[in-house]
């Protein structure tokens, strides 16, 4: 195609400025091109197999192809190939009226922008305009490297892969009369969970199939051949059958090849503009036929099979991303603009098909562009146990107030992975019941429950952090040791939240067994990493770490929790009964304080114990019994809610959306960790601690988890990490003397 330069042209509109070069007319626009085939009024094209609407359409995903070239090409940096070899599919979906459309793959990214810019939602962010588009790509309160959800239009954050999948199911869920495409590369398809969340989430839910996972097989990875680069379209097909999927529509570009290009991969821009149209016509009818199965009631996936980068400055995994050589000025960037460049005329006509498309731009019509609605819960049934009473189990406490949301909130779920009678929590499952497909009162199933039990924390956390992004309740319970396997979805979530645009119920977790009391399960089972992970993103400002310290103080916390918006509440408590150290009133302080002194005895010297965790606290009062026999004052501190000790500006409390800046000033911590020595006592990661240390200007030492042994006991266990009452004794001795 011959290109022309913005000099040469004279009518282009305001929103072109910033495209380096225009095409000149293009064979059958004025047959196909002169009227949009989305009309004002309407939201999607009237049928796909409209020969103005195929034509259209491809000028759409030529578009898409050219801006995503040009903003990365702004900035050297980003990643053109993977998106541009599916550019028919989106824009398929697009001209089809389905705009809730999420990705699995976060280097679709500048793809994903280009497509909020041509339906005017990035009007929302102030870029008008191509060179706006091209000026904030990668910058900061710009667009990001990778999908945020601070982007008008974007319904979820994209990045780590083999996450894209439960954001889809999630909205799926709670919208069952809208689409939910995904884009997913066959570069991440080997990530391990993302057929067995589906094939779980579909077996637990086999009425919620308007999610269409839209494989993008381009036969690249990021840095070399795809691992299923080898298969056959048969065996693709049958691959996806054999995880449950009932409808599998695959369109290949090499069927409609007539420049008779190599390799069973191609790029469908080098065919004649006849054969392009030929396969874009395909396309836009396989998707429609995909699209209706899926919101028919049918499993469904929808494959497109075109070489990667097609289009773009270069094929294969070199078409990935740019480097600093790959500017706008570089000879073989010129040439790939030049030959996707579009006419005037053509930016008009797929600009004005955009914005009509789903009925108005993405940012004012996709549904995370709402705030979710929630039924109010009310007062929650709390019951207070009297102090020094008989001991009790914190998460069945915990428990009875949950099965209380659940029948409050028909949307509210719980995840687990097949534990929760395990943790203590198995009045959750009696009064909500396990989803399964098999009816068994005494295993508590039932095809409509709400508690989601795969084997798999990934798609426990997957699940429940989605259903929280897309607007939803839920809680995600785990024994702590096994948590981390879940938890990448959780930190991309929590992150996400930071940067919402709308509020959104916090993700709840309930992470029990702690370290501690699962010693004769050995090793495996010990994983108080956990704990250091959470701790270093209290840093972020909206992740609370909360530690009650009794079966009182984890039923406040968690009516707490489902006060907020927007952040990441991890609530650990034992499962084995313990003293009643508590009332509500004094957890409730502790939350807005940090912690709260539980015991507190004057002598010769005072040592101060800030201890994390409910277990913890029993050999903490057998050394304080001990200490004061030598004449020592001690002061327990219970530590609650740690976020709260830091200082105000130690996180990124006011970067976030729905921020907290509640900090304890410097009179309360003196007021609570002030003493001749404080030590710190966990048992689980030190970095829980930091804020204390990082504050007190007492003598100090820490005690804390070091690593897993196979022991009968919790006291062993605590013996074998030197948390015994001899070793606290002696220290604190030390500390004073």
């Amino acid at each position: 195609m011959t290109a022309i330069t913005p000099k040469e042209i004279s009518t282009a509109p305001s929103f072109c400025e910033g495209i380096q070069y225009f095409g000149e007319s293009i064979p059958g626009f004025e047959t196909y091109g002169k009227i949009p085939v989305v009309k004002s009024g309407d939201s999607a094209i009237a049928s796909s197999s409209d020969p103005a609407a195929v034509f259209q359409t491809l000028l759409a995903a030529d578009a898409l192809r050219y801006l995503t070239l040009q903003i990365t090409g702004s900035k050297a940096s980003g990643h053109p190939g993977g998106f541009a070899s599916q550019a028919e599919a989106y824009a398929s979906l697009v001209m089809l009226g389905h705009k809730n459309i999420i990705t699995e793959v976060g280097h679709h990214a500048p793809g994903f922008y280009s497509a909020m810019f041509l339906d005017r939602s990035l009007e929302d962010m102030g870029i008008q305009t191509v060179q706006q588009l091209r000026d904030r790509f990668r910058e900061k309160h710009g667009l990001l490297g990778h999908l945020s959800g601070y982007i008008p239009g974007i319904l979820a954050p994209a990045g780590p892969l083999g996450q894209g999948q439960h954001f889809a199911m999630a909205a799926a869920l709670l919208h069952k009369d809208k689409l939910f495409p995904f884009t997913v590369g066959d570069g991440g398809l080997g990530e391990p969970y993302i057929m067995s969340s589906m094939a779980h989430f579909h077996t637990a839910f086999p009425s919620a199939t308007n999610f269409l996972p839209v494989l993008v097989w381009n036969g690249y990875s990021q840095e070399h051949h795809s691992m299923v680069s080898l298969k056959t379209n048969e065996q693709m097909i049958e691959y996806w059958r054999g995880n449950g999927f009932e409808e599998v529509v695959l369109v290949d570009a090499k069927d409609f090849d007539d420049a008779n290009q190599s390799g069973d991969y191609v790029d469908s821009t080098a065919f004649s503009f006849e054969k392009r149209l030929a396969f874009t016509q395909a396309v836009l009818s396989g998707v429609d036929k995909a699209a209706r199965s899926a919101l028919g009631g049918k499993l469904t996936a929808f494959i497109i099979k075109q070489l990667k980068g097609a289009g773009v400055h270069a094929r294969g995994a070199k078409s990935h991303n740019l480097y600093p050589k790959d500017t706008l000025d570089a000879p073989h960037i010129v040439s790939a603009l030049k030959e996707r460049a579009l006419p005037v005329e053509a930016w008009e006509l797929v600009r004005t098909n955009c914005e009509h498309a789903g009925g108005g731009p993405a940012a004012k019509t996709v549904v995370t562009e709402f705030e979710y609605p929630l039924p109010d819960l009310g007062e929650l049934p709390l019951e207070e146990y009297a102090v020094g009473g008989d001991a009790k189990v914190s998460t069945t406490a915990m428990g009875q107030l949950v099965a209380k949301v659940g029948q409050v909130d028909g949307n509210f779920l719980v995840t687990n992975a097949d534990g929760n009678e395990a943790s203590g929590i198995g009045n959750i499952n009696q009064a909500l019941k396990i989803i399964h497909p098999t009816t068994d009162d005494l295993y508590n199933q039932t095809p409509n429950g709400q508690v989601y039990e795969p084997l798999s924390e990934d798609a426990c956390a997957g699940l429940a952090v989605g259903l929280s992004l897309m607007g939803a309740r839920t809680l995600w319970c785990s024994y702590e040791s096994f948590a981390i396997n879940g938890l990448p979805i959780w930190q991309t979530v929590t992150q996400a939240m930071a940067e919402l645009r709308r509020p959104t119920p916090s993700t709840i977790t309930l992470f029990t067994a702690g370290a501690l009391e699962q010693g004769r399960n050995g090793w495996t089972h010990q994983r108080p990493e956990i704990e250091a992970y959470f701790a270093s993103m209290m840093r972020n400002g909206n992740v609370f770490p909360v530690f009650p310290t009794d079966a009182n103080s984890i039923q406040v916390c968690y009516d707490w929790a489902l006060t907020t918006k927007n952040k990441g509440i991890v609530i650990t408590a034992s499962k084995s009964p313990l003293p009643i150290r508590t009332t509500f009133e004094q957890t409730r302080q502790g939350l807005l304080d940090g912690a709260i002194v539980l015991h507190e005895t004057s002598g010769k010297k005072k040592v101060v114990f800030a201890v994390i965790g409910d277990m913890t606290l029993i050999p903490v009062f057998e050394a304080a019994a001990a200490l004061e026999q030598e004449g020592i004052g001690v002061k327990i501190v219970s530590v609650i809610n740690p976020r709260r000790l830091y200082r105000l500006g130690d996180t990124a409390w006011d970067t976030c959306s729905e921020p907290d800046g509640d900090f304890v000033s410097d009179e309360k911590f003196a007021e609570l960790f002030d003493g001749d020595g404080l030590i710190g006592v966990t048992g689980g990661a030190s970095a829980m601690l930091e804020p204390i240390m990082l504050r007190s200007t007492s003598k100090r030492d820490t005690f804390a988890w070091k690593r897993g042994e196979t022991t009968a006991s919790a006291g062993e266990l605590m013996a074998f990490n030197g948390l015994t009452v001899e070793a606290l004794k002696k220290r604190g001795l030390e500390l004073v003397g």
